[in-house]
């Protein structure tokens, strides 16, 4: 019997086909303690394991396709940065000394400290970073446990699932690859959150996903047909043969389009009445720049800092991030690059130690600018490092979190004294560097007019804005369904960051995943909104709705939208108008 379920869309595209359920076995960790004698044979043990987890990582490398996208293996490698990490390569042997007890226990102590801290994290993406630790904490255990995966697809198999759809409870990158090289169409996943490392390899090898999606292995059978849209969240278990045509139909489509709009890649995004919007890429990783060139983009709207600071024992250094920034503006070929300084949380300092002081609620806490300002120990190296990339192409710089302008005054006046040191060492750079700042509290888009007083440009960050506007966080499974990017109070925020744009004639943005989304260009385009950034793979779709659009015509019919004086009416006009635009 045909049924339908909800999870979270991470990867857009259509799959079809029979299921696959992938089980791993659940391990049981043991508990002893151990006689004195033998804690360093105990030591020798897990010391052991870890060379043979990374032996395994790097027999993966070797066996990735030459055309896999790199960032599959940056973050393979990622994960034996980690296994080099004293957090795992060297804790768990004091624990050993410490408890006198055995190792897989030693580990688990250690993994429960870490995830805590992950835990405890306002951003989405590094909370969710927490995955990692398990992927490599488990891969640990299985060898400590003697416990391979069962039920695995293996390199040894000749492709017994190409055409499935793969269902599991979550995917590592190794995992990834394997899955890719062997053909699986789809996947589903019944943990995982749009800011996984595996919803970001599912969009960039361009397979349809869905996760978050519970008790999945519990509704479905091997082999039977699913199909799942990968961009709504929906799948469709064992579906009729109108269901089947109906979605065959529609992925051909999708399919064509796709074409059309790498076609026209080269060809700018001009409505139809001749207004010329800006489309800028988002990036983690400076792979990600072979992606913005095949897609047509007109440089990076967004580049995430982060990534350089995780998963190490202390934080990079000038040097070495001055090369890296500067390996991605030699790359872009004169685009623009804009750089948002590091968005670290409160609760986690950069080598990796939680603070003495957790934050009671780390959402309102120490985090972005507000720890840049704070411990510019940790700031002064970046700003020195972009700085100096920006004697080598076009770059911007973004302040992430800004909510009141004693904070931006600040972090303007270490910028100046930055390139004043920078001036007077006789050191290069660009003198006229724009700086932005990034609208994702209300109070910043309320008072957007007097941020712009000091800065050259706004980029609306509609993923916390939307969730600081609705008070709910967007990866809580009990809340997430309050997220609202439609909502009113939300829409007259973006408007307020709009409109005051325009009357300091300087650029507003918007970098968030609304941006990338093609049900809320229309509205955007409405209320104004000419430069939307967003993840590579989204950009073709997102121009083509631009390039049908009568930006005017839109304008008008939003301005009624958001004249109107009650709720009822407000959702009534609001929903004709995104009917009328989707057909």
């Amino acid at each position: 019997m045909s049924f339908a379920q909800l999870g979270t869309g991470v990867s857009k595209g259509i799959a079809i086909g029979p299921v696959h359920l992938l089980y791993r076995d659940e391990l049981e960790i043991p508990e002893y303690v151990l006689p004195e004698q033998f804690i360093a044979e105990e030591q020798t043990r897990y010391s052991a394991a870890i060379i043979l987890a990374r032996k395994q990582l790097h027999d993966t490398l070797e066996k990735i396709p030459p055309n896999t996208p790199t960032d599959i293996s940056e973050f393979i490698d990622t994960h034996l940065l980690m296994l080099s990490d004293s957090a795992l390569s060297k804790a768990p042997l004091e624990i050993i000394t410490k408890h006198k007890c055995n190792a897989e226990w030693a580990l688990k102590i250690q993994r429960d400290a870490l995830v805590r801290v992950f835990d405890e994290m306002e951003d989405p993406y590094l909370r969710t970073r927490r995955d990692d630790v398990d992927h490599v904490v488990n891969s640990i255990q299985r060898i400590l446990l003697n416990s391979p995966v069962h039920h695995s697809v293996t390199p040894a198999q000749e492709h017994p699932h190409s055409g499935h759809i793969l269902v599991t409870d979550d995917l590592s990158p190794a995992d990834t690859v394997l899955m890719q090289h062997q053909g699986i169409a789809g996947f589903i996943t019944e943990g995982g959150g749009p800011t996984s490392h595996t919803a970001i390899l599912a969009r960039s090898l361009g397979i349809p996903a869905i996760v978050g999606l519970h008790h999945a292995r519990e509704r479905l059978k091997d082999d039977e047909t699913i199909i799942i849209d990968g961009q709504e969240g929906w799948i469709l278990a064992s579906p009729d043969e109108l269901s089947l045509q109906h979605y065959h139909q529609k992925r051909r489509q999708q399919h064509l389009q796709y074409i059309e709009s790498i076609r026209n890649k080269d060809q700018p995004a001009v409505t139809k009445d001749g207004k010329t919007i800006h489309l800028m890429a988002n990036i983690e990783l400076p792979s990600d720049i072979d992606a913005v060139h095949e897609i047509g983009a007109q440089g990076i709207g967004l580049y995430r800092t982060e990534f350089l600071f995780m998963n190490r024992a202390s934080p990079p250094g000038e040097e070495e991030q001055f090369a890296t920034y500067k390996g991605v503006i030699d790359k872009l070929n004169g685009k623009m690059l804009t750089i948002r300084t590091i968005d670290l949380g409160a609760d986690k300092q950069v080598d990796g130690s939680s603070q003495q002081n957790a934050a009671t609620n780390p959402a309102l806490g120490l985090r972005a600018i507000r720890l840049c300002l704070k411990e510019p120990e940790l700031f002064i190296p970046q700003l020195r490092a972009i700085l100096r990339a920006s004697a080598y192409g076009p770059i911007r710089i973004l302040i992430p979190m800004l909510s009141n302008i004693n904070e931006l005054k600040l972090a303007i006046q270490i910028i100046d004294e930055v390139k004043a040191d920078l001036r007077q060492s006789g050191i290069a750079f660009d003198e006229n560097i724009s700086i932005g700042g990034m609208i994702e509290v209300p109070a910043a888009a309320i008072r957007a007019n007097m941020f712009l007083e000091h800065l050259d440009f706004l980029s609306i960050g509609t993923n916390d804005l939307i969730q600081y506007t609705l008070a709910i966080d967007r990866i809580d499974e009990e809340v997430n369904y309050l997220y609202d990017p439609l909502n009113p109070a939300v829409l007259n925020l973006i408007a307020m960051s709009i409109n005051a744009g325009q009357l300091h004639n300087k650029p507003v943005a918007m970098c968030g995943e609304m941006a990338a989304d093609p049900r809320f260009t229309h509205i955007l385009l409405g209320l104004g909104l000419t430069e939307f950034s967003m993840h590579a793979s989204n950009l073709p779709v997102i121009k083509q709705v631009i390039n049908n659009s009568d930006m005017s015509s839109l304008a008008e019919q939003t301005n009624k939208i958001m004249q109107c004086s009650t709720y009822d009416d407000f959702i009534s006009r609001l929903n004709k108008f995104q009917y009328n635009s989707a057909v």
